[in-house]
């Protein structure tokens, strides 16, 4: 089988987002390495160092802060709404 690399350090899109994050192609960027495997593979892959850079920079949330955070909005909802 054949190795592959993964590219998305160089990647088209994101560097759109880097450019400029809130124009078309990089909402869509950021909303595609929600679900992406490769982006998941490229990320799980950098040193911790490089994580927490590219974490501040591309303002990618812990995958634990993201639902604790979903988690607190469906309880306010659901409190006041019962």
């Amino acid at each position: 089988m054949e190795s592959t690399t993964l590219k998305c350090g160089d990647c088209p899109l994101r560097a759109k987002y880097d450019r400029k994050p809130k124009s078309l192609a990089g909402r869509f960027w950021r909303w595609h390495i929600n679900f992406c495997p490769g982006w998941k593979a490229y990320f799980t892959s950098l040193a911790p160092e490089e994580k927490a850079q590219l974490r501040v920079e591309s303002t990618i949330p812990k995958r634990r802060e993201k639902h604790r955070f979903c988690l607190t909005i469906f309880y306010t909802f659901a409190t006041n709404f019962f």
